[in-house]
């Protein structure tokens, strides 16, 4: 369809748009900005002056477009207008290179075989040096990974506490992490034997302590309250019992308990 077409000529394609678009509310450059079209192709749609739109291919795909851009059926709208439409030809054949193209084609040719070939040839031989030189160099022997093992203390490492109640009296004790706390009558005897560390709080003059064999007599003040702590690098170091002095009823004998701390009845 050349020019364009008197109103007798029209095939209702653009009548039907343009009322649809007009149905709508909206502009030629509303549409234009919604469909990416030009509102100059919207109007030749409106007006069927398809041979404006550059192309029958191009007619046909704009067409489609702005139908269902209008909510109306795409294929109804096509198949109303390709019975007006021209044929879309199949493509041109390729023309026949003449001598001197294909000349230029064979030289391309040869020269992309060329560089093939010399470019396996040059990764052929980085990899055969590459190989030489890992075969000199013998692989490092595999890191020694060093595991730190839990710190178990030997099944003989223990110490023997013994707490002897003077009066009524309530103790906290430490045993190996362990807090417990107990009240105790007078002449009561509460027995531990912990493996790293015994720690003991308790008010006033209440206990008497018997650590690792050693008599440490009654620590504390009346009415004061008194921390007590041990470990069993510090008693194993502590001399024999047997050679150790005896605590005497008026309490000087005195026992390295925690560093220069001395736990003196």
């Amino acid at each position: 369809m050349v020019g364009r077409p008197s109103h007798d000529e029209l095939i209702g394609i653009g009548p039907a748009l343009r009322k649809a678009r007009e149905h709508r509310g909206l502009t030629l450059d509303e549409a234009a900005r919604d469909t990416k079209l030009r509102s100059e192709q919207l109007r030749a749609l409106e007006a069927e002056e398809f041979d404006a739109l550059g192309g029958e291919v191009y007619a046909r795909a704009a067409l489609r477009s702005y139908a269902t851009y209008l909510g109306l059926d795409p294929d109804k709208v096509m198949g109303a207008y390709l019975p007006h439409a021209e044929e879309i030809g199949p493509p041109p054949r390729p023309r026949k290179l003449g001598r001197v193209e294909r000349a230029i084609a064979a030289t391309r040719v040869r020269d992309n075989q060329r560089f093939l070939l010399i470019a396996a040839v040059v990764l052929v031989g980085v990899l055969l040096i590459f190989g030489a030189l890992s075969r000199q160099h013998d692989a490092p022997a595999p890191a020694a990974i060093q595991t730190e093992q839990p710190s178990i203390p030997p099944s003989n490492q223990a110490f023997d506490v013994t707490l002897t109640a003077l009066r009524r009296t309530q103790v906290k004790v430490n045993v190996d992490g362990d807090v417990s706390s107990y009240t105790m009558m007078k002449g009561e005897q509460l027995s531990f034997t912990p493996t790293t560390s015994f720690g003991i709080e308790g008010v006033g003059p209440s206990v008497s302590l018997l650590i690792g064999g050693h008599d440490l007599g009654t620590p504390g003040s009346p009415g004061a309250a008194w921390v007590r702590s041990f470990t069993y690098t510090q008693v194993s170091a502590w001399p024999s019992p047997s050679a150790s002095p005896t605590s005497s009823t008026s309490g000087s004998a005195s026992v390295s308990v925690s560093g220069s701390a001395t736990a003196t009845p």
